[in-house]
C-alpha cells in the first residue's frame, strides 16, 4: 500500500487552503475589521493618554527652557551693555582725569623750570658781580703794581743813562704825567 500525498497546502486542521490572499479573503473580512477596530482604539487610547502627554509636557518643558533662556540672554546682554557703558563712563572720567593731571603736572613743571631758571639767573648775576669785584680789586692791584714797576725802571733807566739817581717826586710826576696823555 502507497499512501500518495496530494501536492495541495493544508492549513491546521487538515482542511484544505484556498488560493485567496488571507487578508483579503471575504470569509474573514468581518473579524478582521473586528480586531482592526480593536487594534486601532487600543492604539488610540495607548498615545492620547500615555504617550502623547509625555511628549507634550517633554515639549512644554524644552519650550520653558529655551523661553527662560532666550530671557536670561536678554537679561545678560542688558547686563553687558550697561557694563559696556559704565566702563566707557570710567574710562572718559580716567582720561579726563589723566589729561587734567597732566596738565597740572606741566604747568607745576613749567612753574618750577621758570623759579630754577630765575634762580639760577640770580645766582650767575651775583657770581658775575663778584667776579668783576675781583677782578677790579685784581686791576688796582696790578696797575699799582705797574706803577711801581714802572717807577722802578725808570729811576733804572734814569740812573744808567746819568749816572745819578733820580729823585722819586719827579718820577711820580712823569708816570702821572703819561697816565693822562
Amino acid at each position: 500500500m502507497a499512501t500518495e500525498h496530494s501536492a495541495g497546502t493544508q492549513a491546521h486542521g487538515g482542511a484544505a487552503h484556498s488560493d485567496v490572499f488571507p487578508p483579503f479573503d471575504t470569509n474573514h473580512f468581518s473579524s478582521q475589521l473586528v480586531w482592526l477596530a480593536l487594534t486601532f482604539g487600543a492604539l488610540y487610547l495607548l498615545m492620547s493618554r500615555i504617550a502623547l502627554p509625555r511628549v507634550a509636557a517633554i515639549l512644554e518643558d524644552r519650550q520653558a527652557t529655551i523661553s527662560g533662556d532666550l530671557d536670561h540672554s536678554v537679561a545678560m546682554q542688558k547686563q553687558a551693555q550697561d557694563a559696556v557703558v559704565a566702563c566707557e563712563d570710567l574710562l572718559a572720567n580716567a582720561r579726563a582725569r589723566a589729561q587734567a593731571l597732566a596738565e597740572a603736572t606741566h604747568l607745576k613743571l613749567a612753574e618750577e623750570a621758570v623759579e630754577t631758571r630765575k634762580s639760577l639767573e640770580h645766582s650767575l648775576k651775583e657770581s658775575l658781580e663778584a667776579a668783576d669785584v675781583r677782578i677790579a680789586a685784581a686791576k688796582a692791584r696790578a696797575m699799582h703794581n705797574v706803577e711801581e714797576i714802572a717807577a722802578e725802571a725808570a729811576a733804572a733807566i734814569v740812573q744808567q743813562l746819568t749816572g745819578q739817581a733820580p729823585d722819586a717826586a719827579s718820577i711820580a710826576s712823569a708816570i702821572a704825567a703819561g697816565h693822562t696823555a
